[in-house]
């Protein structure tokens, strides 16, 4: 399984299914790639509907046929206004495409519409945690009870979201294989140093400080 690393929160998961989350792409000066190269993708997930995250997920799904998978509320809009598909859960809930389960998980953040999550996603073996934008919170140890995370997208930008000292604690509550720092360094007002979030997270798990474009084999 290929993990490349799209800038902002934006990442793309390449295994029997190609998976694409919070896509912000146009108006990313950290992009590594325009939403109009992207041809190919089966599910397009959606944390929140802030514009840094919902990005160009209607525009991938609708010239991919890809299905777009965000909270009810988005996906029924998204459904109407952009003629995709689209599947809309809840926190708690979980939907399985073929090989792929897509579990919907809290987040402590804000949004326009609906409630802020993240997204658990296993596929070929393996298990990803995307925690979209959010603050700490106590429940992620449980998460680390039903779930072996194999890798997790950790914000670390501050301001907005977690930076890095509250994000090391997440790993330490999550205990992750992998982890990847994400939200930080697109705009001046998120600016971190990655390098310092891997000190703090120290052995607890392998930090993968990785630029927009890289990737990394899972």
């Amino acid at each position: 399984m290929r993990i490349r690393y799209l800038g902002h929160s934006a990442v793309e998961i390449q295994g029997s299914k190609t998976v694409y989350i919070d896509p912000f792409l146009s108006g990313n000066p950290a992009a590594a790639v325009k939403p109009e190269d992207i041809r190919s993708a089966d599910l397009v997930l959606v944390t929140h509907d802030h514009e840094d995250h919902l990005g160009d997920a209607a525009p991938i799904a609708k010239q991919t046929g890809a299905t777009l998978v965000a909270t009810h509320e988005i996906a029924v809009r998204l459904e109407q206004e952009a003629g995709i598909k689209a599947e809309g859960m809840n926190m708690g809930g979980t939907l399985s495409f073929g090989k792929a389960k897509v579990h919907m998980v809290h987040a402590l953040h804000t949004a326009y519409s609906t409630h802020p999550v993240g997204f658990v996603l296993e596929l070929d073996g393996k298990t990803i945690y995307h925690l979209g934008d959010t603050a700490l919170f106590g429940d992620m140890r449980l998460y680390a009870e039903f779930w072996r995370f194999d890798l997790a997208f950790v914000p670390i930008g501050d301001r907005y979201t977690m930076g890095p000292v509250s994000a090391a604690k997440a790993v330490e509550f999550l205990r992750p294989k992998k982890v990847v720092p994400i939200h930080y360094n697109t705009f001046p007002l998120i600016e971190q140093d990655p390098k310092r979030f891997a000190e703090l997270v120290g052995r607890t798990a392998e930090t993968a400080i990785l630029a927009p474009g890289e990737s990394l084999e899972l």
